[in-house]
């Protein structure tokens, strides 16, 4: 009693308010040690250097991660509509750093036509990337999360958000690295570590898509698959051919895969806007 009381002191005022829900709240203080411990150990890693830094890291990790799977979420009550909308603006800050990237990538730079050209690209595929998750992905996790109840609804809330919801991040964020990586060299191949990050992003973003719709329903999107496997392909080619061509073919891809959804699921998606 004296250490769930300590954990919920340290940092907990969701307990708190949860005082009147004793199933919620003994949920909160479960998880209370992946709550409190995982940013306690990154504030410690803050003041490391090198592996050691590293290690702390992915301990940190591990644990806030790990704690909710090893101890369950049951009593978690979740309203589905305002879950999906905040992870769904966490998508949003992830593109727009991206969109950052490009402007990073230019500074100092002679605004020359490759440049304007890269820029325009890179914000299209941005666009592209955005349109994937928020005219499909998002409304149909939405309505399976509306569907679930219970700890069904904790559980799927768990795996569809906070777990899946993490390669799309990491993708985006690589994406940004290799769109600031092609700006600053639009007329040369990229580097194995930009190339990989550029075309893996992508594709580690597409495959957080399809393993969202497997564990929401069952199924995975064919088309992102392809694309995946595209994007994949495409790495090796990104470090011989100068890295403007290899992200004009990405936003090709990424936007030819959004037309393709948007023609042949338009029943499908005003279905799902009207429920």
């Amino acid at each position: 009693m004296r250490h769930a009381r300590l954990l919920q002191d340290l940092g907990h005022p969701y307990a708190l308010a949860a005082a009147r829900e004793p199933e919620q709240r003994q949920a909160i203080l479960r998880l209370a040690p992946g709550f409190v411990g995982a940013p306690a150990l990154f504030i410690v890693a803050g003041f490391l250097d090198g592996y050691a830094q590293g290690a702390l890291w992915a301990v940190a990790l591990a644990v806030g991660y790990g704690v909710p799977f090893i101890r369950g979420v049951s009593g978690f009550r979740v309203h589905a509509g305002h879950f999906a909308e905040r992870h769904g603006l966490i998508i949003i800050i992830a593109l727009g750093e991206s969109i950052v990237a490009a402007g990073v990538g230019v500074s100092g730079l002679a605004l020359g036509t490759g440049v304007l050209a890269a820029v325009v690209v890179g914000i299209a595929l941005a666009a592209a990337l955005w349109w994937t998750y928020f005219d499909l992905v998002m409304l149909t996790a939405e309505h399976r999360l509306s569907e679930a109840s219970g700890e069904e609804r904790a559980r799927l809330v768990r795996d569809s958000y906070s777990y899946l919801h993490l390669p799309m991040v990491a993708g985006i964020i690589f994406v940004a690295l290799g769109v600031k990586q092609t700006l600053s060299h639009v007329g040369d191949p990229l580097g194995t570590v930009p190339a990989v990050a550029l075309c893996g992003g992508v594709a580690l973003y597409l495959l957080g898509h399809n393993a969202l719709r497997l564990r929401g329903v069952g199924s995975v999107s064919v088309s992102r698959l392809v694309v995946t496997i595209l994007c994949c392909v495409l790495i090796p080619l990104a470090m011989s051919v100068p890295s403007l061509i290899t992200l004009a073919v990405l936003a090709l891809l990424l936007c030819a895969l959004a037309a393709f959804e948007t023609a042949t699921s338009r029943e499908f998606r005003r279905e799902l806007r009207a429920r």
